[in-house]
């Protein structure tokens, strides 16, 4: 996944103005009512199960610091996130941001093997290997996924996953600023991972300050297309423990898996 000086150039010039003109875009066309880019998923119909641990049986002893966080991330979202967002899917081809995104998911796969590795799981290393080696070399660096195509699964492993499967305790529930519900185990594999695959990124541009910021503003920008969730649009007045419910419920069951 080397970048040659050409391409590096090439995706700078590109990328600089893909943002210059989301910016211009998103400076007139604020978020308006019903013009969100996905529909949320997270409701207590829909994914609230009468065997899941609920509410006020969590450790949530940051829950003054938690509840200020959540209140920032959901007005970080609403003004900053979600407007890039739409400018992005106004002003981007379909084509470009679905190569993005398998570009992103592509190059986050050396998460998913080291932990996989880490966590003993011999087939979703080889799995995992398998697909970031078919689309690195015959998908273009990523750009396109044969590798979907010959049916290779697709996993996702991170390091607070890995910490779960030797065992190490959830610990209290935490909101991180911009990344929103997590853990003080999982807070510390997001670091652990963020630390390695910034090394590894870095090895990629060599280092290229003008292509690190474009890269981390079209990492942001295609993850949150693709998270969908809305901040208070659960339809639930408990919407904080609602979601602290689910979160700890995903990631235990991530841990199962």
């Amino acid at each position: 996944m080397i970048l040659s000086p050409a391409l590096r150039r090439l995706l700078t010039v590109f990328g600089i103005l893909v943002l210059g003109f989301v910016a211009s875009g998103c400076s007139t066309a604020p978020i308006v009512e019903g013009d969100e880019p996905e529909e949320p998923v997270f409701s207590a119909d829909r994914l609230i199960k009468p065997d899941v641990q609920q509410f006020d049986d969590m450790d949530d002893r940051f829950m003054g610091f938690n509840k200020a966080m959540y209140r920032f991330n959901y007005r970080f979202d609403k003004y900053i996130l979600l407007p890039l967002v739409i400018g992005y899917h106004k002003i981007t081809p379909g084509f470009f941001r679905a190569g993005v995104h398998n570009f992103f998911t592509n190059f986050y796969n050396i998460r998913t093997i080291y932990n996989s590795l880490l966590q003993g799981s011999g087939g979703k290393t080889l799995q995992t290997t398998g697909r970031f080696a078919v689309n690195t070399t015959i998908g273009l660096l990523g750009l396109f996924d044969p590798a979907t195509k010959m049916e290779i699964p697709q996993h996702q492993e991170d390091f607070g996953q890995t910490l779960g499967k030797w065992g190490v305790g959830t610990g209290p529930y935490l909101v991180l600023p911009i990344m929103g519900p997590s853990n003080v185990r999982d807070g510390i594999g997001v670091g652990v991972d963020w630390f390695v695959m910034t090394q590894v990124r870095d090895a990629i541009l060599d280092p290229d300050k003008t292509m690190q910021i474009i890269w981390g503003l079209l990492y942001a920008i295609d993850t949150r297309a693709h998270v969908k969730f809305l901040y208070y649009g659960t339809g639930s007045p408990f919407e904080y423990r609602l979601v602290r419910t689910l979160y700890t419920e995903k990631r235990r069951l991530d841990i199962e898996n």
